[in-house]
């Protein structure tokens, strides 16, 4: 489900649009920021209602990158790329791949500026493509000597963090009993259920695609209708799928004590945290939730440790969202706010120490 969302401020170093020469297609690589070091950020493939909305996202989610990239210690800034696609667009396998090496050259015009990766609706295979046009790109297939699938780690990020909400919340960091309900069920949401359901958590579960019905029957989960899901009782509401889910509408019948989830920019304005806040509903800002997957293809690709260490790393994010739940209530602000105060701690100095360790 694509969210038309206004425009963020325009805060960039610098925005690529292009038609692809080969595949005709909409292209933006929006780079945010270099201040922590070259940007990384994925390449997303997705249908909008009109290319100023692909845009809108390209922005939108580089400049999240930047706060992602430095709240989770990284030497690197944020950007993104966005391939968008008319309404009814299906693409075959050759312009599939036209329009990936046409993301190559795009990327490669940054200089090493930018490093693109595998996001909503790209694969590694596709990363394979890019690679063939420039060197500037993570996540390559194992096979071609790359560090494979991100939703792994990604998805072991978010669930560290969602323990960390329920031991805010409930007093234990048990999810076995406990209600969650998952919006979303791609690379990542779906790996998430799967988890939750072997450690006996009570699932309701949806997605925009019909055919991922057959998950929520494997698992014993319940199925909502997509639209709906927000307004089953939960103990925890877990967004993975497209941003802007987060309307004023939506928050103000959410039934959940906690929002805890890896779609980048669910909140649909930035103004939902403090909406949130006053309904009593805990947030975990997105942007440290999902670190999992950036962390593993930063660190695999400067070789910074072994697959096992880098996991442990990415582990860490549980107690990166219980500090940040803490320092919130301490202060009496926001964990939106306190997110976004250690990004801009860290931008500011410019250095390699990680504002939290």
């Amino acid at each position: 489900m694509t969210h038309t969302l206004p425009l963020p401020d325009f805060t960039h170093e610098r925005v690529e649009v292009i038609t692809g020469r080969r595949s005709g297609l909409f292209i933006a690589v929006a780079l945010h920021s270099s201040v922590l070091g070259s940007a990384l950020g994925g390449a997303r493939l997705w249908t909008y209602p009109h290319w100023s909305d692909a845009l809108g996202d390209a922005l939108r989610l580089s400049a999240a990158m930047t706060l992602k990239n430095a709240t989770a210690g990284l030497d690197a800034g944020g950007g993104k790329a966005v391939i968008g696609l008319e309404a009814g667009t299906v693409l075959d396998a050759e312009r599939r791949r036209a329009a990936f090496l046409d993301l190559g050259d795009a990327v490669e015009s940054f200089d090493g500026l930018y490093r693109t990766a595998e996001d909503v609706g790209s694969t590694m295979d596709d990363m394979a493509v890019v690679g063939e046009q420039t060197t500037h790109v993570v996540g390559l297939p194992d096979a071609s000597g790359g560090s494979g699938e991100p939703a792994g780690p990604t998805s072991l990020g978010v669930y560290e963090s969602l323990r960390a909400v329920l031991e805010r919340t409930t007093g234990s960091s048990d999810v076995a009993g406990r209600r969650i309900t998952i919006s979303g069920l791609g690379q990542v949401g779906g790996r998430l259920a799967v988890r939750l359901s072997t450690e006996g958590a009570v699932l309701t579960v949806t997605d925009v695609n019909p055919e991922r019905r057959h998950l929520a029957r494997e698992l014993g989960a319940v199925w909502a209708e997509p639209g709906t899901e927000h307004l089953v009782a939960s103990d925890v509401f877990v967004p993975a799928g497209i941003g802007g889910l987060l309307t004023d509408e939506v928050i103000d019948t959410l039934d959940t004590a906690a929002v805890c989830g890896p779609a980048n920019n669910p909140l649909a304005s930035h103004s939902g945290a403090d909406r949130l806040a006053a309904r009593g509903i805990l947030y975990a800002p997105d942007f440290v939730v999902n670190a999992g997957g950036v962390i593993y293809l930063d660190h695999e690709a400067k070789k910074l440790g072994s697959r096992a260490e880098i996991m442990e790393r990415v582990s860490q994010i549980g107690e990166t969202v219980r500090r940040i739940l803490a320092d919130s209530e301490e202060r009496g602000i926001t964990p939106l706010a306190a997110a976004e105060e250690l990004a801009a701690a860290r931008l500011r100095s410019g250095v390699e120490t990680p504002v939290l360790r």
